[in-house]
């Protein structure tokens, strides 16, 4: 049975004057797909999701959501979807209640009527309900934030790096949602920052400069890596990933944590071998490992492939 296609964009592209924003950008989300973007500030993810929110015009290319064409039908595109930006953009002067009562007379519906869809994000918030949205803290922000996206019932949800500056517990109450409200149905497209939030995606598309470098599922991403890896460390980690980049057998050397991520050329270097070098160079309390690779390892051999 052929997969019925939420979010379609075909060769997207953007500039702001000299800049290359996005370049040739496609890809498709399928209904009721919990798809992420995940990639550094810069990469373009901001720009890519306004265009497809319709706040942006693209330069070149199109992209429709639910068979509509963003430019041409802009006004059904908006009211179909839910869009939640980077930025809290909620009425900083408004209580919680206001800002909520506000955004469902905008969509011609009530609180009301939508509040089974949003009953189980706004419970941890309607305490504060008469609270000014400026007052509240990053975890409540981006629940009110998230409930105003979803009074008037959207079939996609679009979503600009909405776990940025809340904390751990927020991060992970945030994906909980989301996995819940993809079990009603609501296709969600969501870009982060951060590499590890890839595995809460069903796909994620890997973004540098304005491209994708890659798109499929986590762990089909992560199997491709197909390179040896160690994880290194030693007491001067500056100087161990120094002295790591210039071993004659080095592909890559990352830092990582309180460990620099090595790659080899031939993919047969021997941990002998390098304990023996890093020795020679003067380091101490050496220790190498053979690690699984992960989100992020991928993300930066892609960026190494493409540089």
């Amino acid at each position: 049975m052929e997969k019925t296609i939420s979010i379609q964009a075909k060769q997207l592209t953007k500039s702001y004057g000299e800049t290359r924003a996005i370049a040739g950008i496609g890809f498709e989300v399928g209904a009721g797909e919990l798809f992420g973007i995940i990639g550094p500030d810069g990469a373009g993810k901001t720009t890519l999701l306004r265009i497809l929110t319709t706040l942006l015009l693209a330069d070149e290319g199109s992209a429709t959501l639910n068979g509509m064409d963003v430019v041409q039908d802009y006004k059904k595109v908006r009211h179909i979807i839910g869009y939640m930006p980077g930025r809290f953009s909620l009425y900083q002067d408004l209580s919680v209640e206001e800002n909520l009562q506000f955004f469902a007379t905008v969509f011609g519906t009530t609180i009301a009527q939508n509040y089974e869809l949003i009953k189980d994000i706004y419970e941890h918030i309607e305490p504060f309900k008469k609270r000014l949205a400026g007052q509240l803290s990053g975890g409540m922000k981006q629940k009110l934030a998230l409930s105003c996206a979803l009074i008037h019932a959207p079939e996609i949800l679009v979503l600009d790096e909405p776990t940025t500056g809340v904390d751990a517990v927020s991060r992970q109450e945030f994906w909980e949602m989301l996995k819940k409200l993809q079990q009603r149905g609501i296709t969600i497209l969501v870009s982060t920052p951060y590499m590890d939030e890839a595995s809460q995606c069903d796909r994620v598309a890997l973004m540098q400069s304005g491209k994708m470098m890659s798109i499929d599922t986590p762990a089909n991403i992560i199997a491709l890596f197909g390179k040896q890896l160690l994880a290194v460390s030693a007491l001067s980690n500056y100087q161990l990933i120094t002295d790591l980049r210039t071993f004659p057998d080095t592909h890559s050397v990352y830092p990582f944590g309180q460990y620099a991520h090595y790659v080899s050329k031939s993919g047969s270097t021997k941990e002998e071998e390098l304990m023996e070098y890093l020795h020679g160079k003067g380091h101490e309390e050496v220790t190498i490992k053979p690690i699984e690779a992960n989100i992020e390892d991928c993300f930066m051999d892609l960026m190494k492939e493409e540089a």
